[in-house]
Protein backbone atom coordinates (compact mmCIF):
# COMPACT_ATOMS: atom_id res chain seq x y z
CA UNK A 1 0.00 0.00 0.00
CA UNK A 2 2.69 2.20 0.79
CA UNK A 3 4.50 1.41 -2.44
CA UNK A 4 1.09 2.77 -4.16
CA UNK A 5 1.20 5.54 -2.62
CA UNK A 6 4.63 6.40 -3.01
CA UNK A 7 4.10 5.90 -7.63
CA UNK A 8 1.01 8.24 -7.25
CA UNK A 9 2.75 10.80 -5.62
CA UNK A 10 5.66 10.36 -7.86
CA UNK A 11 2.74 10.69 -10.64
CA UNK A 12 1.83 13.86 -9.42
CA UNK A 13 5.12 15.36 -8.81
CA UNK A 14 5.69 14.58 -12.58
CA UNK A 15 2.88 15.98 -13.70
CA UNK A 16 3.00 19.23 -11.43
CA UNK A 17 6.45 19.40 -13.41
CA UNK A 18 5.19 19.30 -16.81
CA UNK A 19 2.47 21.51 -15.96
CA UNK A 20 5.41 24.21 -14.76
CA UNK A 21 7.16 23.46 -17.88
CA UNK A 22 3.96 24.32 -19.94
CA UNK A 23 3.81 27.40 -18.54
CA UNK A 24 7.08 28.45 -18.77
CA UNK A 25 6.97 27.47 -22.65
CA UNK A 26 3.44 29.36 -23.21
CA UNK A 27 4.64 32.41 -21.26
CA UNK A 28 8.43 32.34 -23.30
CA UNK A 29 8.07 34.27 -26.06
CA UNK A 30 8.75 32.97 -29.19
CA UNK A 31 12.49 32.07 -30.66
CA UNK A 32 13.23 34.24 -34.06
CA UNK A 33 13.16 31.64 -37.10
CA UNK A 34 16.07 31.04 -38.54
CA UNK A 35 16.75 30.08 -42.51
CA UNK A 36 19.36 28.50 -43.92
CA UNK A 37 20.75 30.00 -47.67
CA UNK A 38 17.54 28.65 -50.71
CA UNK A 39 15.61 27.51 -47.50
CA UNK A 40 12.05 29.37 -48.19
CA UNK A 41 10.53 28.58 -51.68
CA UNK A 42 7.13 29.13 -52.65
CA UNK A 43 4.44 31.36 -51.71
CA UNK A 44 5.26 32.31 -48.43
CA UNK A 45 4.78 35.83 -47.91
CA UNK A 46 1.01 37.26 -48.00
CA UNK A 47 0.29 40.80 -46.73
CA UNK A 48 2.50 42.96 -44.08
CA UNK A 49 5.32 44.45 -44.11
CA UNK A 50 9.16 43.37 -45.12
CA UNK A 51 11.98 45.63 -44.39
CA UNK A 52 15.15 46.28 -44.63
CA UNK A 53 14.76 43.89 -47.72
CA UNK A 54 18.21 43.04 -49.42
CA UNK A 55 19.28 40.76 -52.38
CA UNK A 56 22.04 40.51 -54.78
CA UNK A 57 20.05 43.07 -57.21
CA UNK A 58 17.64 45.01 -54.83
CA UNK A 59 18.35 46.76 -51.48
CA UNK A 60 15.56 48.58 -49.64
CA UNK A 61 16.51 51.20 -47.43
CA UNK A 62 12.98 53.27 -47.32
CA UNK A 63 11.56 54.66 -44.52
CA UNK A 64 8.15 54.97 -46.26
CA UNK A 65 6.45 53.80 -49.85
CA UNK A 66 8.64 54.57 -52.90
CA UNK A 67 7.17 52.14 -55.82
CA UNK A 68 3.56 51.41 -56.40
CA UNK A 69 2.79 48.16 -58.31
CA UNK A 70 -0.55 47.72 -60.07
CA UNK A 71 -2.55 45.78 -62.46
CA UNK A 72 -2.29 49.28 -64.14
CA UNK A 73 1.54 49.62 -63.86
CA UNK A 74 4.37 50.82 -61.61
CA UNK A 75 4.08 54.45 -59.85
CA UNK A 76 7.56 55.07 -58.59
CA UNK A 77 7.25 58.93 -56.60
CA UNK A 78 10.74 59.81 -57.28
CA UNK A 79 12.97 57.59 -60.18
CA UNK A 80 17.41 58.66 -59.67
CA UNK A 81 18.92 56.77 -61.71
CA UNK A 82 22.45 56.68 -64.25
CA UNK A 83 21.41 54.52 -66.92
CA UNK A 84 18.30 53.88 -68.99
CA UNK A 85 19.62 51.12 -71.54
CA UNK A 86 16.36 50.21 -73.15
CA UNK A 87 14.19 52.61 -75.65
CA UNK A 88 11.12 53.91 -73.32
CA UNK A 89 7.85 55.35 -74.55
CA UNK A 90 6.84 57.99 -72.47
CA UNK A 91 3.08 58.90 -72.58
CA UNK A 92 2.11 61.47 -71.34
CA UNK A 93 4.13 65.02 -70.05
CA UNK A 94 7.45 64.67 -68.94
CA UNK A 95 8.95 67.32 -66.59
CA UNK A 96 12.93 67.55 -66.39
CA UNK A 97 13.91 70.24 -63.72
CA UNK A 98 17.45 69.17 -64.34
CA UNK A 99 19.72 69.27 -67.16
CA UNK A 100 19.38 66.92 -70.39
CA UNK A 101 22.44 65.83 -72.76
CA UNK A 102 21.19 64.23 -75.84
CA UNK A 103 23.85 63.18 -78.41
CA UNK A 104 20.58 63.47 -81.29
CA UNK A 105 17.29 65.07 -80.08
CA UNK A 106 14.19 64.16 -83.09
CA UNK A 107 10.89 65.41 -82.50
CA UNK A 108 7.64 66.69 -84.33
CA UNK A 109 7.43 69.42 -82.46
CA UNK A 110 9.07 71.99 -80.27
CA UNK A 111 7.63 74.66 -77.82
CA UNK A 112 9.86 76.14 -75.82
CA UNK A 113 10.19 79.41 -73.91
CA UNK A 114 13.88 79.23 -72.88
CA UNK A 115 17.53 80.23 -73.29
CA UNK A 116 19.25 77.94 -75.24
CA UNK A 117 22.86 77.57 -75.07
CA UNK A 118 24.75 75.78 -77.70
CA UNK A 119 28.29 74.85 -78.72
CA UNK A 120 28.05 73.89 -82.18
CA UNK A 121 26.47 75.75 -85.18
CA UNK A 122 22.60 75.20 -86.03
CA UNK A 123 22.22 72.75 -88.63
CA UNK A 124 19.13 71.94 -91.40
CA UNK A 125 19.98 68.49 -92.57
CA UNK A 126 18.93 67.71 -96.07
CA UNK A 127 15.83 65.92 -96.76
CA UNK A 128 13.88 65.33 -100.05
CA UNK A 129 13.23 68.66 -100.69
CA UNK A 130 17.60 69.41 -100.37
CA UNK A 131 18.38 72.39 -97.97
CA UNK A 132 15.96 74.53 -99.16
CA UNK A 133 13.13 76.25 -96.97
CA UNK A 134 14.73 75.25 -94.02
CA UNK A 135 15.70 78.20 -91.38
CA UNK A 136 13.49 80.20 -88.90
CA UNK A 137 10.37 80.85 -89.00
CA UNK A 138 7.90 82.98 -86.36
CA UNK A 139 3.66 82.10 -86.50
CA UNK A 140 0.77 83.74 -84.53
CA UNK A 141 0.79 87.54 -85.74
CA UNK A 142 -0.07 88.16 -89.25
CA UNK A 143 2.03 86.58 -91.78
CA UNK A 144 4.25 84.10 -91.29
CA UNK A 145 7.56 85.81 -90.40
CA UNK A 146 10.32 83.69 -92.44
CA UNK A 147 14.64 83.79 -92.96
CA UNK A 148 14.91 80.71 -94.92
CA UNK A 149 17.39 79.50 -97.33
CA UNK A 150 15.84 79.85 -101.06
CA UNK A 151 17.12 78.59 -104.43
CA UNK A 152 17.35 80.64 -107.82
CA UNK A 153 19.45 81.57 -106.84
CA UNK A 154 20.71 80.39 -103.78
CA UNK A 155 20.59 82.80 -101.09
CA UNK A 156 18.95 83.45 -97.69
CA UNK A 157 15.70 85.32 -97.55
CA UNK A 158 14.25 87.46 -95.23
CA UNK A 159 10.25 88.68 -95.01
CA UNK A 160 11.39 91.36 -92.95
CA UNK A 161 13.65 94.36 -91.94
CA UNK A 162 17.07 93.60 -90.82
CA UNK A 163 18.13 96.03 -88.62
CA UNK A 164 21.80 95.90 -87.07
CA UNK A 165 23.55 98.15 -84.68
CA UNK A 166 24.08 101.76 -85.50
CA UNK A 167 28.33 101.07 -84.79
CA UNK A 168 28.07 97.57 -86.71
CA UNK A 169 28.46 97.64 -90.50
CA UNK A 170 27.88 95.17 -93.31
CA UNK A 171 30.90 93.34 -94.54
CA UNK A 172 31.61 91.04 -97.71
CA UNK A 173 34.71 89.20 -97.42
CA UNK A 174 35.97 90.67 -93.83
CA UNK A 175 35.24 94.04 -96.36
CA UNK A 176 32.88 97.05 -95.12
CA UNK A 177 30.26 97.61 -97.88
CA UNK A 178 27.69 99.43 -95.79
CA UNK A 179 27.36 101.49 -92.80
CA UNK A 180 25.05 103.59 -91.38
CA UNK A 181 26.49 106.58 -92.83
CA UNK A 182 29.16 105.52 -95.52
CA UNK A 183 29.69 103.11 -98.70
CA UNK A 184 32.77 100.46 -98.58
CA UNK A 185 35.82 102.66 -100.34
CA UNK A 186 35.64 99.16 -102.60
CA UNK A 187 32.28 100.20 -104.16
CA UNK A 188 32.60 101.11 -107.88
CA UNK A 189 29.24 99.92 -109.66
CA UNK A 190 26.00 101.20 -108.44
CA UNK A 191 22.90 102.32 -110.23
CA UNK A 192 21.45 105.21 -108.10
CA UNK A 193 18.52 106.96 -109.36
CA UNK A 194 18.18 109.57 -106.03
CA UNK A 195 20.95 110.65 -103.49
CA UNK A 196 20.99 113.12 -101.22
CA UNK A 197 23.32 116.39 -100.80
CA UNK A 198 26.81 115.04 -102.33
CA UNK A 199 30.22 116.55 -100.49
CA UNK A 200 33.56 115.83 -102.12
CA UNK A 201 32.18 114.58 -105.10
CA UNK A 202 35.06 112.23 -107.36
CA UNK A 203 34.14 110.26 -110.40
CA UNK A 204 36.24 108.59 -112.34
CA UNK A 205 35.58 107.34 -116.20
CA UNK A 206 31.93 108.84 -118.48
CA UNK A 207 29.59 110.55 -116.52
CA UNK A 208 25.89 111.78 -117.42
CA UNK A 209 23.94 114.09 -115.43
CA UNK A 210 20.21 114.33 -116.25
CA UNK A 211 20.53 113.42 -120.11
CA UNK A 212 21.98 116.83 -120.06
CA UNK A 213 24.94 117.69 -119.17
CA UNK A 214 27.41 114.54 -120.45
CA UNK A 215 31.29 114.04 -119.82
CA UNK A 216 33.20 111.73 -122.25
CA UNK A 217 36.34 110.22 -120.46
CA UNK A 218 38.03 108.91 -123.96
CA UNK A 219 37.65 112.54 -125.42
CA UNK A 220 37.93 114.88 -122.23
CA UNK A 221 35.22 117.32 -123.31
CA UNK A 222 32.05 117.90 -121.34
CA UNK A 223 29.10 118.81 -122.70
CA UNK A 224 25.95 120.70 -121.65
CA UNK A 225 22.79 119.40 -124.42
CA UNK A 226 25.18 117.59 -126.66
CA UNK A 227 27.37 113.69 -126.57
CA UNK A 228 29.42 115.11 -128.78
CA UNK A 229 31.12 118.68 -127.90
CA UNK A 230 33.48 120.26 -130.16
CA UNK A 231 34.80 122.30 -127.97
CA UNK A 232 36.57 121.25 -124.33
CA UNK A 233 33.23 122.74 -122.77
CA UNK A 234 30.25 122.99 -124.83
CA UNK A 235 26.73 124.43 -124.45
CA UNK A 236 24.22 123.65 -127.05
CA UNK A 237 20.46 125.09 -127.69
CA UNK A 238 18.91 124.12 -130.94
CA UNK A 239 21.41 124.70 -133.26
CA UNK A 240 23.60 127.00 -131.64
CA UNK A 241 26.73 126.08 -129.65
CA UNK A 242 28.88 127.66 -127.81
CA UNK A 243 32.21 126.14 -126.82
CA UNK A 244 35.73 127.16 -125.12
CA UNK A 245 38.33 125.03 -126.04
CA UNK A 246 41.81 124.43 -124.89
CA UNK A 247 44.42 122.48 -127.52
CA UNK A 248 48.08 122.95 -126.96
CA UNK A 249 48.78 127.07 -126.56
CA UNK A 250 45.83 127.79 -128.22
CA UNK A 251 42.60 128.73 -126.59
CA UNK A 252 39.26 129.33 -128.15
CA UNK A 253 36.03 131.00 -126.72
CA UNK A 254 33.20 131.43 -128.62
CA UNK A 255 30.36 130.00 -131.03
CA UNK A 256 31.46 126.94 -132.82
CA UNK A 257 28.09 127.31 -135.35
CA UNK A 258 27.25 130.68 -137.55
CA UNK A 259 25.35 132.74 -134.63
CA UNK A 260 26.02 136.03 -133.09
CA UNK A 261 27.66 135.99 -129.99
CA UNK A 262 26.58 138.60 -127.25
CA UNK A 263 28.63 139.27 -124.14
CA UNK A 264 26.25 141.04 -121.67
CA UNK A 265 25.89 142.93 -118.14
CA UNK A 266 22.23 143.17 -116.94
CA UNK A 267 20.71 141.73 -119.58
CA UNK A 268 21.94 143.79 -121.81
CA UNK A 269 24.11 143.60 -124.84
CA UNK A 270 27.26 145.30 -124.69
CA UNK A 271 29.26 143.54 -127.33
CA UNK A 272 28.14 141.53 -130.01
CA UNK A 273 30.17 139.90 -132.32
CA UNK A 274 28.44 138.87 -135.53
CA UNK A 275 28.56 135.95 -138.00
CA UNK A 276 30.81 137.93 -140.13
CA UNK A 277 33.23 139.22 -137.88
CA UNK A 278 31.40 142.91 -137.07
CA UNK A 279 32.32 143.64 -133.47
CA UNK A 280 29.57 145.87 -132.35
CA UNK A 281 29.94 148.12 -128.97
CA UNK A 282 26.60 149.00 -127.63
CA UNK A 283 23.69 148.86 -129.51
CA UNK A 284 22.25 150.73 -132.41
CA UNK A 285 19.36 151.80 -130.52
CA UNK A 286 21.75 153.28 -127.73
CA UNK A 287 24.09 155.76 -127.12
CA UNK A 288 25.10 154.58 -123.82
CA UNK A 289 28.32 152.00 -124.87
CA UNK A 290 31.72 153.35 -123.62
CA UNK A 291 34.34 151.70 -124.34
CA UNK A 292 37.87 153.04 -123.37
CA UNK A 293 41.21 151.66 -124.26
CA UNK A 294 44.05 151.75 -121.89
CA UNK A 295 47.39 151.58 -123.60
CA UNK A 296 47.62 151.36 -127.41
CA UNK A 297 45.33 150.44 -129.99
CA UNK A 298 46.21 149.39 -133.78
CA UNK A 299 44.00 148.65 -136.51
CA UNK A 300 45.01 146.50 -139.12
CA UNK A 301 48.59 146.56 -137.93
CA UNK A 302 50.94 144.19 -136.37
CA UNK A 303 52.84 147.03 -134.20
CA UNK A 304 51.96 150.26 -132.43
CA UNK A 305 54.52 153.41 -132.87
CA UNK A 306 55.38 154.13 -128.99
CA UNK A 307 54.97 157.72 -130.53
CA UNK A 308 50.74 157.33 -130.90
CA UNK A 309 48.19 155.96 -129.15
CA UNK A 310 46.16 154.65 -131.66
CA UNK A 311 47.44 153.21 -135.45
CA UNK A 312 45.84 152.26 -138.33
CA UNK A 313 46.81 150.96 -142.12
CA UNK A 314 43.94 152.92 -143.80
CA UNK A 315 42.74 156.04 -143.14
CA UNK A 316 39.97 156.84 -140.48
CA UNK A 317 36.57 158.42 -140.35
CA UNK A 318 35.82 161.34 -138.12
CA UNK A 319 31.83 162.38 -138.13
CA UNK A 320 31.45 161.67 -141.69
CA UNK A 321 35.02 163.27 -142.99
CA UNK A 322 37.68 161.11 -144.33
CA UNK A 323 40.99 161.40 -143.60
CA UNK A 324 44.08 159.08 -144.79
CA UNK A 325 47.13 159.87 -146.29
CA UNK A 326 48.77 159.50 -149.88
CA UNK A 327 51.65 161.28 -151.91
CA UNK A 328 49.22 163.04 -154.48
CA UNK A 329 45.86 163.22 -155.03
CA UNK A 330 43.47 160.19 -155.38
CA UNK A 331 42.87 158.85 -158.89
CA UNK A 332 40.11 156.69 -157.79
CA UNK A 333 37.07 156.37 -154.75
CA UNK A 334 34.54 158.01 -154.03
CA UNK A 335 35.23 160.89 -152.06
CA UNK A 336 32.87 163.79 -149.96
CA UNK A 337 33.81 167.15 -149.72
CA UNK A 338 35.79 167.61 -146.93
CA UNK A 339 37.94 164.35 -147.33
CA UNK A 340 41.33 164.99 -146.43
CA UNK A 341 44.35 163.23 -148.24
CA UNK A 342 47.79 163.99 -145.76
CA UNK A 343 50.79 163.93 -148.25
CA UNK A 344 53.25 161.27 -146.87
CA UNK A 345 55.98 163.12 -148.89
CA UNK A 346 56.19 166.49 -147.96
CA UNK A 347 59.16 168.47 -148.85
CA UNK A 348 60.06 172.43 -147.90
CA UNK A 349 57.89 174.67 -150.10
CA UNK A 350 55.66 171.76 -150.54
CA UNK A 351 51.82 171.26 -149.19
CA UNK A 352 51.01 169.47 -145.93
CA UNK A 353 48.20 168.00 -148.18
CA UNK A 354 44.83 167.87 -150.48
CA UNK A 355 41.21 169.08 -149.35
CA UNK A 356 38.19 167.75 -151.23
CA UNK A 357 35.96 170.82 -152.16
CA UNK A 358 33.95 168.85 -154.29
CA UNK A 359 32.12 165.50 -154.05
CA UNK A 360 33.05 162.38 -156.34
CA UNK A 361 34.84 159.89 -158.16
CA UNK A 362 37.24 161.15 -157.40
CA UNK A 363 36.14 164.64 -157.00
CA UNK A 364 37.99 167.66 -157.11
CA UNK A 365 40.62 168.54 -155.18
CA UNK A 366 43.22 171.52 -153.70
CA UNK A 367 46.86 171.85 -152.10
CA UNK A 368 46.10 173.18 -148.34
CA UNK A 369 49.15 174.44 -145.87
CA UNK A 370 52.09 175.45 -147.32
CA UNK A 371 55.16 174.13 -146.08
CA UNK A 372 57.71 177.00 -145.51
CA UNK A 373 61.27 176.48 -147.37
Amino acid sequence: MEHINDTVNNIKIALAQVADGLEAIALAPAPKPEFKNNEISGDKVHGGTISMFKSIGIEDTATERAILVTDEGTIVDNLVTDHISSSPTIYGDLTVQGLVTAQKLHVEELTADVRHERSTPLEFVADDNGIYGKGLQWRGQGPTKQFIYRANPDRIYSTESIDISAEACYSIGNTPVLSANELGSNIRNSNLVKVGTLQNLRTQGDLTIDDYIIYSADSQRLGFGTDAPNGSISVTSLETEFVIDVEGTLTKLGNWTTDDLQIITDNTARITVKANGKVDFGSSSSDSARVSVFGKLGVGVNNVNENVSVATSKGIEIAGTTITTGTGIPDNGTFRQGDVVYNTNAVATGYVGWVCVRAGTPGEWKTFGKISS
